[in-house]
């Protein structure tokens, strides 16, 4: 028998895509036994301010990743547009699962679209990136900052604290609530956060059991995307006080990236693509958005 612990942040999203992801792990081996370790990160303790306040890099990880180190958890699932471009030593992203849809979409009960919201509607969101976005679509609305769980962000819109509010689509998808959504944003208006959609499985580099077990659940397409995007994020040592988008996609036997950056007042905004051939490996991927990304610079 095989008995591993996973770490995970106690948001209701955090907690439903590592247990979908669990149960599915679970699957794949009969002699594998997992028990469930709950940490709460900065990025969860500090509420009452916006994101790019507080600053720093991995503020929904570092506390999972001491854990990780410490040896009190074997491997963590993250939402991996919450790690960081470059990992502790020691650690590894052993496995990155099949992507969910990376869009941004809109929730507006009484309005449903960005079109039909009047001037100066309040619409929340708690990234830089999505703010820019918003603002590039319709100058006149007033986008203000919103933090809290998913549950959180939802009830404070039904209260009638905003007219709308931006999430990411597999969020919603992942808590059963993507009725909620009633626009998607297509990635051409609001380019995605960097492996939006994704899952990040972290674990010690020399915990070569833990990695074997989690290897059945790699996807070596989603992966070589992930890379790329992380490879931009690298090269731009981009954070959440950062406003910065990438998205890799296939199409045939290319690989199509896109890419954004700018001042976090929404100055100096930059916008790059490249197509290349399909890579070959991970490697080849990150130096590809590494590349993207120095031209950014």
């Amino acid at each position: 028998m095989i008995r591993l612990t996973y770490a995970t942040r106690r948001s209701a999203l955090a907690l439903a895509q590592c247990r979908a992801f669990v149960e599915t792990l679970k699957t794949q081996s009969e002699d594998l036994e997992l028990h469930e370790l709950l940490v709460v990160t900065t990025g969860d303790r500090v509420q009452d301010r916006p994101l790019s306040d507080i600053g720093g890099k991995g503020l929904f990880v570092k506390e999972i990743e001491e854990a990780l180190l410490a040896k009190r958890a074997d491997f963590a699932v993250h939402s991996i547009k919450d790690v960081p471009g470059v990992l502790p030593e020691g650690l590894t992203l052993a496995c990155v699962p099949s992507r969910e849809d990376p869009r941004d979409v809109l929730v507006a009960p009484k309005y449903r679209t960005l079109a039909a919201l009047p001037s100066r509607a309040r619409v929340g969101t708690s990234s830089l990136r999505r703010k820019l976005s918003l603002l590039a679509m319709r100058r006149d609305l007033e986008v203000l900052p919103i933090r809290g769980n998913v549950d959180t962000r939802l009830r404070k819109l039904d209260a009638g604290e905003f007219d709308a509010i931006v999430l990411a689509s597999a969020g919603l998808r992942r808590l059963g609530l993507d009725g909620r959504a009633t626009e998607v944003f297509s990635v051409d208006l609001s380019l995605p956060a960097i492996g939006q959609g994704a899952l990040g499985i972290e674990t010690r580099e020399a915990d070569v059991g833990t990695r074997a077990v989690l290897a059945s659940m790699h996807h070596p397409a989603t992966a070589v995307c992930i890379a790329a995007e992380r490879g931009v994020l690298i090269a731009l040592d981009g954070d959440c006080k950062t406003p910065i988008a990438a998205y890799a996609e296939r199409s045939d036997e290319r690989m199509r990236l896109r890419a954004f950056v700018s001042a976090p007042d929404g100055s100096r905004a930059r916008r790059d693509e490249l197509s290349i051939p399909w890579p070959t490996s991970e490697q080849e991927a990150a130096s590809a958005g590494a590349s993207l990304g120095r031209r950014l610079l």
